[in-house]
């Protein structure tokens, strides 16, 4: 079993989050006095692009670690530290309003990615100076403008 201790900064970004449809967006996750990774989906939202840091800082961990997930995103805190996922599987991945659960696909893998770790999560304020989490910011934008800038614009 592994004893290192990870601490890791997390965020998404998207861009024009709250236009209907899928939008550009980037993650990244910041691993502290580690490497940095991130990335970009062409349609997608912000919460995916904060679930997916996460299930990325966590793939870049050995199962039987010890991982603290520091994020912004009360979506992906509240989700573990209410223990969301309690109701949803009783109700068979449904919300409270009897609707399928959003975002159940990444979901599914972040759970069992932290079943295989001890994780303690971490909410920080977003845009508030926290260095990691503004170098994570920083990371997940320049990956968006990345992939925008290498997208072929149709005539």
């Amino acid at each position: 079993m592994a004893d290192t201790m990870y601490n890791v900064y997390t965020d998404g970004a998207c861009a024009n989050n709250q236009a209907p449809g899928g939008q550009l967006g980037g993650w990244a996750c910041v691993f502290v006095d580690g490497p940095s990774y991130a990335g970009a989906e062409l349609s997608t939202t912000n919460n995916r692009m904060e679930m997916t840091a996460v299930i990325e800082a966590l793939k870049h961990t050995p199962p039987g670690s010890t991982v603290r997930i520091f994020s912004d995103s009360a979506y992906v805190i509240n989700a573990f530290v209410q223990n969301w996922f309690q109701g949803w599987e009783r109700r068979g991945w449904k919300n409270a309003k009897g609707q399928p659960v959003e975002n159940q696909d990444l979901w599914r893998i972040m759970r069992a990615l932290v079943d295989e770790r001890k994780v303690m999560w971490t909410k920080v304020k977003g845009h508030a100076g926290v260095i990691h989490n503004e170098m994570a910011d920083r990371l997940a934008v320049q990956a968006m403008e990345k992939l925008r800038q290498g997208q072929v614009e149709v005539e």
